[in-house]
């Protein structure tokens, strides 16, 4: 059996092996408030953030969502102006063109109601504002590298929420954009250099129904000379999962009749050799 580099999602009850994270007076005193110029209207808001000792990494799983205990810092990864509606993922928050700053203007602000954001936030506020960030990045036409991990990081909040048809979704539009963005953009891609990228897609592959397909960007990781030791098995322990998952899938009506007819072309076969 292959060593596994990473938990699979079953491993843990999200909200039953993680209470701590419901636990609100608890995660208080672990916030202090961030100031922030927004770039579309100029307002000075406080944005939460999180006390760099404060949170602790559970598990890890194979699409790159690590689960934290006690706090989230996905929860507090996306940045909002109260005063306008602008919204991105803190580490792009900043990062706006004049001219894309008059869109959200336009398109955003003027239809914008500030809102009251409670001192803590939970997953379904952080879902909202992913979405709010994923509406921005939409409106301003934002490289497809933008759009992939917002997607992602939504799909991973849909994973915390156990609401599995969801998260499939989303990770199909994650997978869609990052292949958009593998071909169409220079690496780094949402800081990930080009074997990384590949084993993410294959990941997202495997994990939306496409096992077929992701076994070509595993072995593409795994026949490249460059590619890094920890990515290969990485890529290895996740294409032995594919292959096993095939074993292990009952025959379809089509592949039970391409046998029979197989198998009744092998016994004629025997049968002139017996005359």
């Amino acid at each position: 059996m292959p060593k596994k580099s990473f938990s699979e999602p079953d491993d843990l009850n999200c909200r039953g092996g993680l209470n701590e994270l419901w636990e609100k007076d608890r995660q208080k005193p672990l916030l202090y408030n961030k100031k922030i110029i927004c770039p579309v209207c100029g307002t000075e808001f406080n944005a939460k953030a999180i006390k760099k000792s404060s949170y602790r990494i559970v598990k890890k799983d194979s699409d790159f969502f690590i689960r934290y205990s006690i706090i989230n810092p996905y929860f507090y990864d996306v940045w909002v102006c109260d005063n306008c509606g602008y919204a991105a993922i803190k580490n792009d928050f900043p990062n706006l063109s004049d001219r894309d700053a008059d869109i959200i203007k336009e398109k955003i602000s003027s239809r914008w109601h500030p809102k009251n954001y409670p001192e803590v936030y939970d997953v379904d506020l952080a879902l909202q504002r992913y979405k709010l960030s994923l509406l921005n990045y939409h409106v301003i036409g934002a490289k497809a590298s933008k759009k992939a991990i917002n997607f992602l990081k939504i799909a991973w909040m849909y994973r915390l929420k156990e609401d599995s048809e969801n998260e499939t979704k989303s990770l199909i539009q994650a997978l869609d954009n990052f292949s958009t963005a593998y071909y169409n953009e220079p690496s780094p891609i949402c800081g990930m250099e080009k074997f990384t990228t590949m084993y993410l897609i294959g990941e997202l592959m495997r994990r939306t129904g496409k096992g077929e397909d992701s076994l070509i960007w595993f072995s593409q990781i795994l026949t490249s000379i460059t590619a890094p030791a920890k990515i290969k098995d990485m890529a290895r322990d996740q294409k032995d999962l594919v292959k096993d998952s095939a074993e292990d899938r009952p025959l379809s009506s089509d592949e039970q009749y391409n046998n029979i007819l197989k198998d009744n072309k092998s016994h004629s076969l025997f049968a002139k050799f017996r005359k």
